[in-house]
């Protein structure tokens, strides 16, 4: 459902409430602007009435105590300018700090699912640009429209009292400008968003190709890449031609109104003076405000458009924060303590949307605290899937998942996952130390921890060997450290976290011979004495396990140990003597 002007702002004032007195004083600093600047050609005709009065001559005395209070006037003008330019800004500054911080907190609470159909480059693109106008949509906007409703109805009250004939045929004319800005708003609105969006786009482009440039090169494909970044920059040129060609219609038209209004004023008032009905300086008085109105409808139209941007970044903004969270605690969702590490899984099913077929089906297991289960099948058979559904990294579809016999639906997210140790294929490090990355495992732990931790996991002799030790960067993505090297990291930032139930998602599969023995090493260490949930390719690395799971499509097939699923002669003894090293 679309949501409308009103839900936006309705939406956006609650982010003024922590600086509710710093928007008070602003919007009260923004009325003694006005009313300065309403005062100033009402000091002008008075100058001109008295103080140059044609009968009497000048009269010192009353330009100089105009001119007094205009030079007072002028300095709480400034004063009053200063708060606003400076202490509004800062508010509206603070203002983007304080979404831009939500909106982050809101997308570590968004599960896989969320992720698995939206674009890294498209969700950097809402937290960073998306935002950029806010702060001068949150502090110009209302102050700007403030001031220049001020400023009509002010000029509209005044101008009447030296003439109302005059001052209806000028205001006659504001209707046709508002409803001109007002269809040209639309429409830069729309080409607004659409520029957003293709923003985003570039950057998700730029993201995944600079992400995978050592593919890109190994297939000297740069011409490729090339040739596709610039059909969406060209998208994106064309989007901001259409917003450019409105913003010029917009504002040519408005230049229009301007001058048809400033003719008017100077041929309606001269006719008016040849008739006596007008003197003057109030053709003078007329001119001024005509500029302080013509002044107030040019901020209108410019903060317009700021406003436009403005609200296009929020109404982006809210898209993520008003998507749902579908893994949430329940209202009385405890804390895990002393964990056996008992999983019981009960007619568990499984699908990615409603829309997709299972991809498990009524799946029931018991697995006893401190075994070593072992999944094997055919790709596509859920095996990640059903890993997975443990840390609620994903939503069950049916059925449940128990953990010492506490469903971890009813168990704290943060407690649940603080228990459960994850290594995966794909190790990601952080562009950091090789200090900082296994710290990630427990952060505050103690140096001494850390180097026991790289210890276990078989690290710590290679990391010795390195220039500057724990301190050496790793690169982004963990770039300057071999396949083996980043694994034995992974693994010592979970031997730090020290789980009680731990998942190896083919942890060795992408390593090579070499590399794999000494993880394999590290990965055996650290299963010791923990529910262990390995997920393997080479079937060679799991013939100790306890039990092996055979997963397919149609859910658990076979179960047994090595011998037992050897002896079955089925689907294990097919997989083995295609995946193992030998039979």
């Amino acid at each position: 459902m679309k949501k409308g002007f009103m839900y936006k702002i309705k939406r956006f004032l609650p982010y003024y409430q922590p600086y509710w007195a710093v928007f008070g004083i602003d919007m009260f600093c923004a009325l003694i602007v006005t009313g300065v600047e309403l005062l100033f050609p009402m000091q002008v005709r008075q100058i001109l009435n008295e103080g140059l009065d044609t009968t009497v001559g000048v009269n010192i005395d009353v330009i100089l105590r105009i001119a007094v209070v205009m030079v007072f006037l002028r300095i709480v003008d400034v004063l009053c300018n200063y708060y606003i330019a400076t202490i509004g800004h800062v508010m509206g500054a603070k203002m983007e700090t304080d979404m831009r911080n939500k909106l982050f907190a809101y997308l570590q609470k968004l599960s896989f699912s969320y992720y698995d159909n939206t674009k890294v480059g498209q969700l950097m693109s809402r937290i960073t640009n998306d935002l950029f106008e806010i702060t001068e949509f949150a502090h110009h906007c209302p102050e700007e429209f403030f001031i220049a409703g001020l400023k009509i109805i002010g000029s509209f009250i005044i101008l009447s009292t030296i003439s109302l004939p005059v001052t209806l045929i000028i205001f006659a004319f504001l209707p046709f400008l508002l409803v001109f800005s007002f269809y040209y708003n639309r429409k830069m609105s729309g080409a607004f968003k659409r520029q957003r969006e293709q923003i985003g786009d570039i950057n998700a482009q730029v993201e995944d190709c600079l992400s995978g440039i050592r593919v890109v090169k190994s297939f000297s494909n740069e011409n490729l890449e090339e040739k596709k970044f610039f059909s969406t920059n060209s998208k994106f040129l064309e989007i901001k031609k259409l917003s450019y060609h409105y913003m010029g219609m917009f504002h040519s038209g408005t230049k229009l109104f301007d001058g048809i209004m400033y003719i008017s004023v100077v041929v309606i008032g001269s006719i008016f003076i040849v008739n006596g009905v007008l003197n003057a300086a109030d053709l003078v008085a007329y001119l001024l405000y005509v500029g302080t109105l013509l002044g107030s409808i040019s901020r209108i139209v410019q903060f317009t458009e700021q406003f436009q941007r403005g609200m296009t970044g929020f109404s982006r903004y809210l898209e993520i924060i008003d998507t749902p969270i579908d893994i949430q605690d329940s209202p009385n969702a405890v804390e895990l303590s002393e964990v056996s590490g008992e999983i019981n899984f009960q007619k568990v099913s499984f699908k990615y949307a409603e829309e997709l077929k299972e991809v498990l089906s009524e799946i029931d297991l018991l697995v006893q605290p401190g075994n070593n289960i072992a999944i094997v099948g055919p790709s596509g058979g859920g095996k990640s899937t059903l890993c997975s559904l443990i840390p609620r990294f994903y939503e069950v579809t049916d059925g449940n998942i128990l953990i010492d016999g506490i469903n971890i639906k009813d168990i704290r997210q943060s407690s649940l996952r603080a228990n459960i140790g994850v290594v995966q294929q794909d190790v990601y490090l952080f562009n950091g130390t090789i200090l900082e990355n296994i710290e990630y495992g427990k952060p505050g732990a103690t140096k001494e921890e850390i180097v026991d931790a790289a210890v276990k996991a078989g690290a710590d002799e290679f990391i010795q060997g390195l220039i500057n030790g724990y301190d050496t960067y790793v690169g982004e993505r963990g770039v300057k450290l071999s396949g083996g090297q980043k694994q034995r990291i992974s693994i010592a930032r979970v031997f730090l976290k020290n789980p009680a139930i731990l998942i190896l998602d083919e942890a060795t599969s992408s390593l090579d011979n070499e590399s794999e023995k000494i993880v394999q090493h590290s990965l055996e260490n650290l299963a010791k004495g923990r529910t262990t949930f390995t997920i393997a390719h080479r079937l060679s690395t799991i013939r100790n396990a306890e039990t092996i799971l055979v997963l397919t499509e149609k859910g658990i097939e076979e179960q047994g140990n090595h011998v037992q699923l050897m002896n079955l002669g089925g689907i294990y003894t097919k997989l083995y003597s295609l995946f193992s090293d030998s039979v």
